[in-house]
């Protein structure tokens, strides 16, 4: 109890002194901390102890100081305690708190024009998160910035992509404002990497046990996979706790490479990391530039440090924190800046300011006070503290420190790059020590046969077997580039391998699993459920599911020339020409055309008929029609005619020309709407696990992959899947099968194909790739991954790509359409309907004529036809007309009718009822004309039959022959008539002709019809 009067005597004692030094000093500085920062105020005490005792810069002025502390998530309290301090009078107001409050007391100093320097701190040593958005660049601004802004997105975001990661996990603990990485996030999604956040709870033990406890083996492996890369947002202390259990546990293995970024890790806390860490460990902190001179690390300008705080080998510098660093600079700032003041006699006193009452003025000396401060730079702790344009300090360097893999705690650590908002990274993070350890190094590598990523290219027997494919040509460049050497072997029972029923993997996964490979490589995809066994390297190549489908087979078509027009069509088309027909041969029987007596009319049915067809098909026609309706009637004919042959030729030509065999097949939603066609796939491959997983999720089932279940799992699975892929390929060249596999080998079997009788369908979407697998834990997966980036990189990963999926290939591996591409000379294939239909109308001509012959010379035996009746024996009729002709001596003697006895001549074409020529009637309209085998060129008189119109003949005045007549025929051998195309009409000139100069009037062959 006697201690306590002692105390509070020298408590008011001491206020007492720092009342009456307040009232003589003209320096007031006000201060604010976080009331979890007691080490910021004694470093603030320090440095105004230290510039008190340097009589260079304020040479007879002392600094006073007022320090409050507050809550750093209470604005409130924070204005509370500035209000008082400017109550008080001060020349500037330092602040080391949190964003929440400092927003509050910006405002306050932008009213009352207080220059404040605000130096931010993350609770708990978390790193730093970039306060919001603040308006600044106004004149209004009284609040400057001493710490740097946050660029630990920017540094992070070079750091993995230097290290070539596509996929990692983010720890943060609970004190870590997550919105900090939100920019790094979408920068990083950006760039194709994946990301995954998870946050670490203060007490660590505890998480990891309840992990251990909920979740599966499976789960665990694949969390394990997943730490694997990490990067850890995290105090220093956080993160210690974090590693040794994790350590502890066995989630992460010598093969892991971790991250740690925070500006406030100290050497202490760095060889605390590195000890409790195994794997590899790369940290990034932020460094301050040091004078190379060590005998000048405490001397700055005009000013020396405390000796504790500059000998990097104190024990208390060691402990300094970056915020007690940005304390120190900032007091010996202002120190300088009122030393100016004072030197350019522009001093402006310290005013009491008042918060609460409405009329009370800002301080008049506040605007010259920040001028003075942004035009001020000192070189302290941090290195050079100096102010933009924006109030903000841009000076900020980081360096990269980092180990290599391995399971020794304790490694050495070194500076493996240092970066900097101007200048970016200097240095590289690629780990050479790793690259040297492979050369030497024979590694044993399992495969699977797969076109054309693995292939056997010579089996000499007694020596080993040589392999060829893709992924054999990227295991040689990897081999060339790193130095290893390797053995292959085929997996013993051929397979990729997939968990068992008991819990055991088979395959080439089995052999990693049971480390009898060190790499397994073929057409390998990444799997979520492979991952959690064995590591993947980055892919190489993307993947998706095809499917293998043989093309439609042309069919020949011998009729193909009908096709145009469709069968209805066709009969419309015979029944429209039968009809029009009718209706032209009784428009014209209804009113006929008026004919010379004695013709007789030839539009008959038949010759209608004829007519008609003859007009459709655009050839000529021998009846003519003169009544109106008939030609109506014929011109609409025509016109119809002229429209269905015109659609006709447009349709045949494009139809012939261009041949489309199209596949209803396109794509895999058609391939499992369909049931016709069977389809599967390979057992225990990841295309079967992928649709049985896609398939039978309750959860996220997909209508599309349940549909093709059902079809790869009828009977069990053992109809539609086949053990290996090339079964399954020849299945779809010699069955009726679609083969569900990886689309890259289904393309270059198709490509390779020889008849080009294969093509492709599947989906363009790459949700996974191939890669090459090794045992968990593998030190080899990230040289590889490197390398295969580098390859893809440069252009090497295509050209390679290219040796087996050539771009110039002569078969269309992605359609089932075979087209022409310009039109082309017709086959007889094509044709081949129309020789059919002409062969059989020259075979139903010839048989139609054969029974007419057969006809006619039948019923001419029996009865004379009228044809012959209208026969004339012009052999008896030369004889009678040149016997007349004797008598007298005139070559062209005029002869009367009655000097013609007809009587003796072959009559028969008369009606038999008529004994004499004078008793037919009807030749008063008749003439006679012939047709004999005279030439052209003989030019004779002629002289008409029925000149005996004077003298009484009963024939009358007829016109001559040459003008008029009908048509000439002579009889065919068959008995009927036909057009000679060799004679010539002429007439006969009647004059005595000798009778032994008449040599052909014996020759029964020769005659002439009238």
């Amino acid at each position: 109890m006697k201690v306590f009067p002692v105390v509070w005597f020298l408590v008011v004692s001491w206020s007492l002194r720092w009342r009456s030094a307040l009232s003589d000093s003209i320096i007031h500085i006000g201060a604010i901390f976080d009331e979890s920062a007691k080490k910021d105020d004694e470093v603030f005490r320090m440095a105004v102890a230290d510039l008190n005792l340097n009589n260079e810069i304020l040479e007879t002025e002392k600094i006073t100081i007022s320090v409050e502390f507050v809550d750093g998530n209470n604005p409130f309290q924070a204005v509370q305690e500035a209000c008082e301090l400017m109550n008080r009078g001060i020349l500037a107001l330092v602040s080391s708190i949190g964003c929440m409050s400092a927003g509050s007391l910006q405002s306050l100093s932008d009213a009352m024009h207080i220059p404040h320097l605000f130096i931010q701190r993350s609770p708990a040593g978390t790193p730093r998160s970039s306060c919001p958005p603040t308006s600044r660049g106004r004149t209004d601004d009284y609040t400057l910035f001493v710490r740097p802004p946050v660029y630990l997105n920017e540094v992070i975001l070079h750091v993995v992509t230097e290290y070539s990661w596509q996929k990692f996990i983010i720890f943060y603990d609970t004190d870590y404002d997550i919105r900090g990485i939100q920019d790094f996030l979408d920068r990083a999604s950006q760039q194709g990497m994946d990301v995954a956040l998870q946050k670490v709870e203060s007490d660590v033990n505890v998480m990891i046990t309840g992990m251990f406890r909920t979740m599966r083996v499976e789960e665990l492996h694949r969390y394990r996979d997943t730490l694997r890369r990490a990067v850890l947002f995290m105090s220093p202390a956080t993160a210690k706790a974090f590693i040794t259990e994790v350590v502890e546990t066995n989630l992460v293995a010598f093969d892991c490479h971790w991250i740690i970024i925070n500006e406030e890790i100290s050497d202490l806390d760095l060889q605390e990391l590195v000890m409790k860490s195994i794997g590899r460990l790369t940290l990034v902190r932020q460094t301050f530039p040091q004078p190379q001179n060590t005998s000048q690390r405490c001397v700055r300008n005009n000013h020396r440090i405390n000796t504790s705080l500059c000998d990097p080998k104190d024990p208390k510098a060691q402990t300094l924190e970056i915020t007690n660093r940005y304390i120190y600079d900032t007091v010996l700032l202002l120190a300088n800046t009122f030393h100016k003041k004072l030197e350019d006699r522009k001093w402006h006193s310290m005013a009491s300011l008042s918060c609460i009452r409405k009329n009370s003025k800002p301080w008049q000396g506040g605007r010259s006070m920040l001028d003075t401060v942004k035009k001020a730079g000192v070189s302290g702790l941090t290195s050079l503290l100096e102010f933009n344009e924006n109030g903000t300090n841009p000076n900020i360097h980081f360096e990269i420190l980092g180990t290599n893999y391995g399971e020794d705690r304790g490694r050495g650590v070194h500076r493996l790059a240092t970066w900097d908002p101007v200048h970016g990274l200097n240095g590289t993070l690629t780990d050479r020590k790793l690259e040297n350890n492979m050369r030497g190094i024979v590694l044993r590598v399992v495969t699977v046969l797969e076109e054309p990523f693995v292939m056997v290219s010579e089996n000499v027997l007694g020596q080993p077997k040589k392999y060829q494919g893709f992924s054999i040509d990227v295991l040689d460049a990897l081999s060339n580039y790193l130095g290893f050497k390797y053995e292959i072997y085929v997996a013993p029972d051929h397979k990729y391998g997939s968990l068992q029923a008991d819990g055991v993997w088979n395959g080439l996964i089995g052999e990693l699993v049971f480390k009898r490979a060190d790499v397994g490589l073929s057409a390998l995809t990444i799997t979520p459920e492979r991952e959690s066994v064995v590591d993947f390297t980055t892919r190489y190549m993307d993947y998706s599911v095809g499917v293998l489908l043989r093309k439609a087979e042309r069919t020949v078509d011998m009729f193909a020339c009908l096709a145009p027009f469709d069968l209805s069509l066709w009969a419309c088309i015979a029944g429209t020409v039968l009809l029009v027909g009718v209706l032209v041969y009784l428009l014209n029987w209804l009113n006929p055309p008026r004919l010379p007596m004695g013709s007789v009319s030839s539009t008959t049915l038949y010759n209608s008929m004829w007519f008609v067809y003859g007009s459709f098909v655009q050839q000529g026609g021998e009846v003519p029609y003169t009544t109106l309706a008939t030609r109506m009637m014929m011109g609409i004919w025509w016109l119809f005619a002229l429209i269905v042959i015109s659609s006709y030729t447009a349709n045949l030509a494009a139809f012939l020309t261009i041949t489309r065999i199209e596949n209803s097949i396109q794509s895999l939603q058609d391939l499992s709407k369909q049931t016709d066609l069977p389809y599967g796939t390979v057992l225990d491959s990841a295309v079967y696990d992928q649709v049985r997983s896609k398939g039978m999720n309750p959860f996220e089932r997909d209508p599309m992959y349940s549909q093709m279940w059902r079809m790869i799992n009828h009977t069990g699975g053992a109809d539609n899947n086949v053990e290996e892929s090339r079964d399954g390929i020849r299945k779809v060249k010699y069955g009726h099968f679609a083969f569900v596999w990886d689309a890259a080998v289904l393309e270059y079997v198709a490509i390779n194909d020889e008849d080009c009788s294969l093509y492709t369908v599947g989906s363009s979407i790459s949700d996974r790739g191939y890669g090459i697998a090794m045992q968990h834990g593998s030190p080899y997966r990230d040289i590889f991954s490197q390398r295969i980036l580098e390859l893809q990189q440069n252009g090497d990963m295509d050209v390679l790509k290219l040796k087996w999926w050539p771009r110039d290939s002569s078969c269309d591996m992605y359609s089932s359409v075979q087209t022409r591409q310009r039109g082309s000379a017709l086959d007889i294939h094509s044709f081949a309907g129309v020789f059919c239909v002409l062969a059989a109308g020259v075979v139903l001509s010839c048989l139609i004529a054969m029974v007419e012959t057969w006809w006619n010379r039948r019923k001419g035996s029996r009865v004379p036809s009228k044809e012959d009746d209208k026969e004339i024996d012009l052999e008896h009729l030369h004889r009678r007309v040149n016997s007349l002709c004797t008598e007298d001596d005139s070559p062209h003697k005029q002869f009367s009718a009655s000097s013609i006895d007809l009587t003796p001549l072959d009559l028969d074409s008369m009606p038999t009822a008529r004994q004499g020529l004078e008793q037919i009637s009807d030749f008063r309209n008749t003439h006679i004309t012939t047709t004999t085998f005279i030439p052209e060129q003989i030019q004779t008189l002629s002289r008409s039959l029925s000149a005996k119109a004077a003298a009484g003949f009963a024939f009358g005045a007829a016109p001559d022959h040459r003008t008029g007549g009908g048509p000439f025929r002579q009889r065919a051998p068959n008995g009927g008539f036909f057009r000679s195309p060799i004679k010539t009409m002429s007439s006969i000139p009647y004059q005595p002709t000798p009778a032994p100069n008449f040599g052909y009037g014996n020759d029964p062959d020769r005659g002439t019809s009238i």
